[in-house]
């Protein structure tokens, strides 16, 4: 079944709220799935802090080859938009729905701030 723009945009915002609700559920009740802000897009996922420092989140539900370097670029984008310590991705893992067995990409760099509070 080929997948059209609604039914893509449909299960990008299923994913983006699973994601978000495991990570409110885990991490702070307070992170929620952030509403779409235009030309100026902060991240997927509101609330994501790591060391008092914000964290932008984009989920990224896709069934193809992982984009990396793309996605990355993408949530880099939004860490500067938003004024964050660091940008990541949460990439749909074949064969489970289960958002904790999601994967997770992000620079060296920003696993670095991540760990340490600060962006080298």
């Amino acid at each position: 079944m080929t997948r059209s723009r609604a039914s893509a945009k449909a299960a990008g915002t299923r994913f983006e709220t699973a994601i978000a609700t495991y990570l409110a559920t885990h991490v702070d009740d307070r992170i929620e799935r952030r509403t779409k802000t235009g030309a100026k897009d902060r991240g997927d996922i509101a609330g994501l802090r790591a060391m008092g420092n914000r964290v932008v989140v984009e989920a990224k539900d896709y069934g193809g080859r992982y984009q990396i370097g793309p996605w990355l670029t993408e949530a880099e984008t939004e860490r500067v938009n938003d004024d964050a310590q660091v940008g990541l991705v949460v990439a749909k893992r074949r064969g489970t729905t289960d958002p904790g067995e999601q994967v997770v990409i992000l620079t060296l760099r920003d696993m670095v701030a991540l760990l340490t509070g600060e962006r080298p």
